[in-house]
């Protein structure tokens, strides 16, 4: 540090300011600074850096569910927000979806030095011992209980679910089956709520709920059962994976999409366009997700305070071709 401050002309505490992200410095002093780090090849000593600082300006992430699209694409935003904002970042994988299991790993990630921790938690507990740590350092859960004393931030499942739902109804469809995915899921659980609000609220007797796992698998299994029930002319799938297993069952069964029934999915997974036909769907703002929870979670690790700060994000629907009139 020494030589960067030599070869910059200025002052040794300057160039602490400068790679410490200080806002009280001049952008040519600051360019200064950079150019001789990068002359230099200089690299700063994050152990002693942590040591003087108390701060190992590093994020730990508690993923869960880490095989399916929501999950991965939530993981992804937070470890690019906090590497934005100049934190590294270390994951943990819970032996169990269990709440157990997640609060374990959050300890563990506790006692390697993180200074916060997002929990990536789409299951439905009352997150109470995870929310128990809130005291010892800061927490953000993703898509967690709405209850309890810990900040979270979520989509919301049901705003996303009743725009799919009243989509297909505006189309003029009488009523929408609906396959949900597995209700231990906050995601799930909400978007059934979404999904029948909108048809009591039209004097609708919602038809019954089909069951699935978020897998293509189980929507080409509930995908048959619909296409032997005489009437049915739109169907909601919980997310896009079961809406392509529901898409395949239909055509298996010569029924066309969207001219006999009329589908939407939930996520806009990178390839829903490219479904045939492409797929209309919800989309949901991971990007946000992440830069919302690392702020939440910066707010905490920089005031020394807990937070219970609730943020909500509106998805939003996307129109392709697997929707159209009764008929069309």
């Amino acid at each position: 540090m020494t030589d960067v401050a030599k070869l910059a002309g200025v002052s040794h505490q300057t160039v602490s300011r400068v790679i410490n992200g200080h806002p009280h410095v001049t952008d040519a002093t600051r360019a200064r600074v950079t150019q001789a780090i990068t002359q230099l090849g200089y690299r700063p000593n994050t152990a002693a850096r942590a040591l003087v600082t108390g701060s190992n300006r590093t994020i730990g992430i508690v993923a869960t569910g880490v095989a399916l699209h929501g999950p991965v694409s939530t993981l992804y935003s937070v470890e690019r927000a906090a590497r934005q904002a100049g934190y590294s970042v270390l994951v943990g994988v819970p032996t169990s979806l269990e709440e157990d299991a997640i609060n374990a790993c959050v300890r563990s990630l506790h006692k390697q030095g993180v200074d916060g921790v997002v929990v990536v938690a789409p299951l439905r507990t009352d997150n109470g011992d995870i929310a128990g740590l809130a005291g010892e350092l800061p927490l953000v859960a993703v898509e967690g209980s709405p209850a309890g004393d810990l900040a979270v931030v979520s989509v919301d499942q049901v705003l996303g679910a009743r725009d799919a739902t009243s989509h297909l109804l505006e189309l003029g469809h009488r009523e929408v089956w609906h396959v949900a995915g597995p209700l231990g899921w906050y995601e799930a659980a909400d978007r059934v709520i979404g999904w029948r609000s909108v048809h009591e609220e039209r004097g609708i007797d919602p038809p019954p709920m089909m069951n699935g796992d978020w897998t293509a698998r189980s929507g080409y299994a509930a995908g048959t059962v619909l296409a032997q029930i005489k009437g049915v002319t739109a169907v909601f799938a919980g997310n896009d994976s079961m809406a392509l297993g529901v898409l395949r069952a239909l055509d298996a069964h010569g029924l066309r999409v969207p001219e006999d029934i009329s589908l939407v999915g939930f996520d806009d997974v990178p390839d829903a366009e490219f479904y045939s036909p492409p797929l209309t769907t919800i989309r949901q703002e991971f990007s946000e997700v992440g830069v919302r929870s690392v702020e939440i979670l910066l707010e905490q690790i920089e005031s020394g305070k807990s937070s219970t700060r609730r943020f909500s994000i509106a998805p939003s629907l996307v129109t392709r071709a697997s929707t159209a009139t009764p008929g069309g």
